[in-house]
């Protein structure tokens, strides 16, 4: 049987791999992102099928939501960096610009979304949400928006759960090759990261993607309600 499956934030990055991953696993894929002509091409790159929407704006979320009778998985990967203040108006403005932006992208994101759709998920399915180490160390703005994104994750797990949905967040670690760091990352920066490691390697989309398609696998069924973390041991839980 055919899933049905969503991407939020699809068009590049962590999103895009997760959104080959299942389309190389014959899931009927969708894909969204706030760019049309990114969505258009990386659509048409993934071969997927691809919607506009803003996944911090609630109407347009609505709207993406009607589109869709039923939903296998759900993967929230929209989020990010917010942008830095371009240092004008008060220095307190700019503080909660700051903060109002990283929790507007990487948890309404997620919020908004999954509120907007788990009507339509049925026993078997599942929530991915994509979180960061930032949550556990040096994360400011960033990384306490994913910390809220991991305790809302463990409050939706057991209100969905006994309906056979499973909601998890896997953490990544520094991931090379995307553009996370908008080109600001410098090479001591990144040899610092890849220190931090066991295994002595940056992160790849690819791997959280296979984490992703195993959480949504027959064999993830008893998994719920965890951050699982992807980051070559950089961060450990003991």
């Amino acid at each position: 049987m055919t899933r049905t499956v969503l991407v939020t934030g699809g068009t590049s990055g962590i999103g895009r791999a997760i959104a080959r991953r299942f389309a190389a696993g014959q899931a009927d894929v969708v894909i969204t992102g706030r760019n049309p002509d990114t969505v258009g091409q990386a659509a048409d790159e993934l071969g997927v099928s691809g919607a506009v929407c803003d996944a911090a704006d609630s109407g347009q979320v609505a709207a993406l939501a009607s589109g869709f009778r039923e939903l296998d998985v759900l993967v929230n990967a929209a989020g990010g960096l917010p942008p830095e203040a371009d240092g004008a108006g008060p220095a307190l403005a700019a503080v909660a610009a700051e903060w109002h932006a990283s929790l507007r992208q990487n948890l309404l994101t997620a919020v908004l979304t999954t509120a907007s759709l788990q009507g339509k998920l049925c026993g078997g399915s599942c929530i991915i949400s994509i979180g960061s180490i930032g949550a556990e160390r040096r994360g400011g703005s960033y990384g306490a928006a994913k910390a809220a994104l991991g305790a809302w994750n463990a409050a939706l797990s057991a209100q969905l759960a006994p309906n056979g949905v499973t909601c998890n967040v896997i953490s990544a670690g520094y991931i090379a090759g995307t553009n996370f760091f908008h080109g600001q990352l410098s090479d001591e920066r990144h040899r610092a990261l890849v220190a931090e490691t066991h295994n002595k390697r940056p992160g790849e989309v690819d791997d959280i993607a296979e984490m992703a398609w195993f959480l949504a696998s027959d064999g993830a069924r008893h998994i719920t309600g965890q951050t699982i973390h992807v980051n070559g041991g950089a961060f450990t839980t003991r």
